[in-house]
């Protein structure tokens, strides 16, 4: 038989792979904290400047602990979150391993000043992650969403329901997140790379303090959104 001399795709060009391998990621990726999610992604760990979409069944699927690797390991690189579902708890942010000095909270009341807060913040240049819930999303906003993240260098996480998974998106990372027993099943929705079709089991043991101190117990009011553009160029 003839010697198979073509390149591999993605010598070709950067976005193309084999069906069967995950593929090289095109942006620089931190890891996720946890080795058997790890190689399931795409270079090994979240993307950095992309839309990251968790898609969760309720908001004490433990997402947030999910991420406590990753927000942990930023050093004192601000976070910002933007309408988070719960106001968030000094202690809880503490027991995470964030200082929350180091952490921006905005509750804009209109969704679109949400959006354009996570714009203007993605394209700052200014965080080390950014955080976003949304119920409802049109495909244009996810669109400008995912545009606004390659511009800048943060981590940037999409909170979504799960049943917005069936949706299209231009998002290249998309993870379902279950509840389930000692943990927290993750499925891959989208990822560049083979299908998956069995979830991932992740241990998530809460620590004392997160069960006592849960980011949901009322503190001071958030900060108004049009404090984001100050929060910009501090």
């Amino acid at each position: 038989m003839p010697r198979d001399n073509h390149p591999p795709p993605e010598e070709i060009h950067p976005s193309l792979w084999r069906a069967s391998q995950l593929a090289r990621s095109s942006s620089r990726c931190h890891s996720t904290g946890w080795a058997a999610l790890d190689g399931q992604l795409p270079g090994g760990g979240w993307p950095i400047s992309s839309l990251i979409e968790l898609h969760t069944e309720n908001q004490a699927v433990g997402a947030m602990r999910l991420l406590k690797p990753v927000l942990s390991s930023l050093g004192k690189k601000r976070v910002m979150l933007i309408q988070p579902p719960h106001v968030p708890n000094a202690l809880a942010l503490a027991a995470m391993g964030l200082d929350p000095a180091q952490v921006i909270w905005v509750q804009p009341e209109k969704t679109a000043d949400a959006l354009w807060a996570a714009e203007a913040v993605l394209r700052s240049g200014g965080m080390g992650a950014v955080l976003l819930w949304q119920t409802h999303a049109r495909n244009e906003s996810l669109r400008r969403l995912n545009l606004a993240s390659q511009d800048g260098s943060a981590l940037f996480y999409l909170f979504r329901p799960l049943a917005s998974a069936q949706d299209a998106s231009p998002a290249p990372l998309r993870l379902a997140l279950r509840s389930a027993p000692g943990g927290v099943m993750v499925e891959f929705v989208k990822r560049k790379g083979p299908i998956r079709e069995a979830g991932l089991l992740l241990p998530l043991s809460p620590s004392f303090v997160q069960s006592n101190a849960p980011l949901d117990r009322p503190t001071s009011s958030p900060a108004p959104a049009r404090s984001v553009r100050a929060a910009m160029v501090e």
